[in-house]
């Protein structure tokens, strides 16, 4: 006679061991207040409910301990979800089809209150309770019939593997951001903006393309064409060293709109979707637990953004393309300065990935997942949308604020069908090909609404290429430190300017960064406080600085005081400023190098410790690494042995940076 399965009440160690870690799991999960927890808890319950499986196949017996763990790290992901939730708790569900929308699915959209977490939290994890209560009870009772039993245990266990991986597809992973917030300096500044923007105003467009390399435009040397992007900078001004604030695609925008480096917003890494559609793939979601720090999904809300500026100042505010900064509550596009928005929250290679139109905070998909597993209409989408919003802007009595931030070239790369095949450099030549002929169609629309003479145009990019692409003569690529990852391209113009970019068609060779543009739009725009020249945020540390005397004279700003820094995942792995020659031969008076003698600056990068780009050698790092960027920018050789009291000049710096980001994450400016 087989053995009858049974329920084991006994203390044996290891299930006691099993059952004291999901007890204290769940105690961490309320604790920690962090998402990472409740990953490692239903990562838990996943080891549990297989260690189950395979008491009962080699020794007919499910331990209690086991079940009671299961129980305890389920019930501590729930009362978290439930205490700490940021949405209704039904799991933010999208079917990802063309008319859905946040006003009319609130419980899966919505912020919800008390009530409809518990009932969502609920409801999501009903089917592991239900299933574990019931092999629980069937594993404790007597059965008549041995093999009744048997069967009802193994339909049971495998309803318990399975609703356990079904949670993982399902849990709710939104949770309020568990930092220090900065509401009330974000309101009191808002409040403060001086609204005196009208029509004579400058219009401002900034053009962000997603991993466009360095040399991935004619100006700068690229083998193909792009004559509408080059007018940029050959009617206004073209700066061959311009660099992002990171070398990744969430980070950088972050930069961009607040002026501040991505770190002070636990912003250092790609933001992934937290909506689901029941796919495995759909699970990049989890991901934003293991990247971001203390909850963040997105830029959070009580950051400052241009858009919020520029609105605050009287500005019709509008957003295009791709955002990659959240999909819901506070980290949506128009919860963060603008009046409308229409693209993707999300990348175009993960999932779930749509078009959504936006206002107020509520979102409808326009272009179903559907409709973008083929993405070679986006670029005219997209350009279809802004340009109808400008022409509706030219007719305001108000100025506008447009980002309008391309997918493109970003992979996968897509070409619509009059340009795929039309270059003969590939896909992705023909996809910067195609936007850059919309944009030409852009500017002339601009032209005859009377627009293009007073907006102030910029063009850049996010970060530098990754699997195709130019970075010229420079080092590296998209995601890391080298100049080929955070050297981009950079063009300003703005026709009816009153001389604030001097000579226009020239270039400027002195360096700037991502994290500048915030200040130096206030300042080209007019933008004040309460009638100050002090425009910026006074409660938070604005890491950018204005370049309009870099604009005007190709003047250094970046100089010890204001270092560009090169981050990645949360790390300070490179600094750069420019010192005064003077300063080097003082040190060094025996010196007579070239680059000492035709310059009155000199830029220097160091690199503590960075990992070695020359994949044959994937073991070795460079430590202790000295550059000077003014005759190097390939960054060839280390000038440590030449300059050691230079090197150890940037090492204390670059020092002082990490101590204070250790201090002070966000940046507050007590008042």
């Amino acid at each position: 006679m087989k053995k009858e399965i049974q329920l084991d009440l006994g203390k044996k160690i290891f299930p006691l061991i099993i059952m004291f870690i999901g007890v204290v799991l769940a105690i961490a999960m309320l604790v920690t207040r962090v998402n990472m927890t409740a990953v490692v808890c239903v990562a838990f319950n996943c080891i549990v409910s297989a260690l189950i499986a395979v008491s009962l196949i080699i020794k007919k017996k499910v331990y209690a301990p086991m079940v009671f763990a299961y129980a305890a790290a389920s019930l501590g992901v729930v009362l978290y979800f439930v205490i700490w939730g940021a949405d209704a708790g039904f799991g933010a569900f999208t079917t990802g089809m063309a008319g859905y929308s946040s006003v009319d699915n609130p419980l899966f959209t919505g912020e919800g209150n008390l009530f409809t977490r518990l009932l969502g939290n609920i409801i999501i994890v009903a089917p592991n309770a239900v299933s574990l209560w019931a092999l629980f009870f069937v594993t404790k009772k007597t059965f008549k019939n041995n093999v009744v039993k048997t069967v009802l245990t193994a339909v049971l266990t495998v309803c318990l593997l399975g609703t356990t991986v079904l949670y993982v597809l399902t849990m709710n992973l939104r949770a309020k951001p568990n930092t220090e917030r900065l509401w009330e300096g974000h309101d009191d500044y808002l409040k403060k903006v001086d609204n005196k923007a009208t029509k004579e105003s400058p219009n401002v467009l900034i053009v962000m393309m997603d991993d466009l390399g360095y040399g991935d435009v004619s100006l700068n040397g690229a083998i193909y064409d792009t004559p509408n992007i080059d007018s940029i900078g050959e009617n206004g001004l073209n700066f061959t060293n311009f660099y992002s604030a990171y070398s990744v695609c969430s980070p950088a925008r972050f930069a961009a709109l607040t002026g501040r480096y991505p770190y002070r917003g636990y912003a250092d890494n790609v933001i992934y979707p937290t909506v689901q559609t029941i796919s495995p793939f759909a699970q990049t979601r989890i991901f934003n637990s293991i990247e971001m720090g203390n909850n963040a999904d997105g830029m959070l809300g009580d950051e400052i953004t241009m858009a919020e500026a520029f609105k605050a100042a009287g500005y019709n505010t509008g957003a295009f393309g791709k955002w990659h900064l959240g999909d819901y509550g506070e980290y949506l596009p128009t919860n963060q300065g603008f009046d409308y928005f229409y693209g993707s929250h999300h990348v175009n290679d993960m999932k779930p990935f749509y078009h959504v139109t936006e206002e107020n905070g509520e979102w409808e998909i326009a272009h179903s997942t559907k409709d973008l597993k083929d993405q070679s209409m986006a670029t005219k989408w997209i350009h279809d949308e802004i340009s109808s919003w400008i022409a509706e802007q030219s007719q305001s009595d108000k100025p506008f604020f447009a980002y309008y931030a391309t997918p493109w070239p970003h992979a996968p790369v897509y070409a619509g069908d009059d340009f795929d095949g039309t270059t003969g450099l590939g896909t992705y030549v023909d996809c910067v090909t195609e936007f850059d002929h919309y944009l030409g169609i852009l500017f002339d629309e601009m032209e005859a609404q009377g627009v293009l003479d007073d907006t102030i145009i910029v063009f850049t990019s996010d970060n530098g290429p990754a699997l195709e692409g130019s970075v010229g003569d420079l080092r590296g690529g998209k995601y890391l430190a080298y100049e080929g990852g955070q050297k981009v391209p950079f063009m300003i113009r703005w026709d009816n300017d009153n001389g604030a970019l001097g000579t226009k068609g020239t270039e400027r060779d002195n360096s700037a960064v991502l994290v500048d543009l915030f200040p130096t739009l206030l300042d080209l725009c007019d933008i004040t406080v309460e009638g100050s020249d002090n425009n910026l945020p006074t409660d938070r540390v604005i890491d950018g600085i204005s370049m309009s005397e870099l604009l005007k004279n190709d003047s250094v700003i970046h100089t010890k005081d204001h270092p560009i820094l090169h981050m990645k995942r949360e790390k300070l792995k490179a600094i750069q400023y420019a010192v005064p020659v003077s300063e080097v031969t003082s040190q060094y008076p025996e010196y007579d190098y070239e680059v000492l003698k035709n310059n009155d600056y000199v830029t220097f990068k160091y690199f503590e410790k960075i990992q070695n780009d020359n994949s044959a050698f994937w073991d070795k790092n460079r430590k202790n690494w000295l550059h000077i960027l003014t005759d190097d920018y390939a960054e060839n050789y280390n000038r440590t042995t030449v300059y050691p009291e230079i090197a150890d000049q940037f090492n204390e710096k670059m020092h002082e940076i990490i101590d204070n980001f250790n201090e002070n994450r966000r940046g507050i400016i007590e008042q």
